[in-house]
């Protein structure tokens, strides 16, 4: 059911996802074509914030920090899961790949490097910073306008 702290959750995760996208960018290799890459962040973040961080809106201040923090960390697994699988796929279509398991294997290989590019000090203070203003926003939306 649409109420008020699903959708301003789903809207700042989304907005968190395009910024960290933006932060992102530069800490991949020149050659990297990058596309809609902050666009479709965007869109896994407003699906995340909905889905993840929408329903377990009201139960105080504490739960609402933790709740931007899981909703960030969310964003994060289901963008690099995404992105790996989207790179596996690729890869896979020009036959890098000798089977089934050693395709699923190279998703998990994929998100831990794409993982480590992220770890950079601006990035994580967004993420967390970030998923607190979303946590608190949303928390705030549930007790104005249920």
């Amino acid at each position: 059911m649409p109420d008020a702290a699903k959708l301003i959750a789903g809207i700042l995760i989304g907005i968190l996802g395009l910024i960290v996208s933006f932060q992102v960018m530069p800490l991949f290799p020149e050659s990297t074509a990058f596309g809609n890459f902050a666009w479709y962040n965007a869109v896994i973040g407003v699906m995340t914030g909905w889905v993840v961080m929408g329903k377990r809106a009201g139960r105080g201040i504490t739960a609402a920090i933790n709740n931007g923090f899981s909703g960030a960390f969310m964003l994060v697994l289901w963008g690099l899961f995404i992105h790996s699988c989207y790179q596996m796929f690729d890869r896979a279509m020009d036959n890098w790949y000798n089977g089934a398991f050693v395709a699923l294997a190279a998703i998990f290989q994929f998100m831990a490097e794409y993982a480590l590019m992220l770890i950079d000090p601006l990035v994580i203070f967004t993420l967390v910073g970030g998923g607190v203003i979303a946590g608190l926003a949303t928390e705030f939306a549930w007790r104005t306008w249920r």
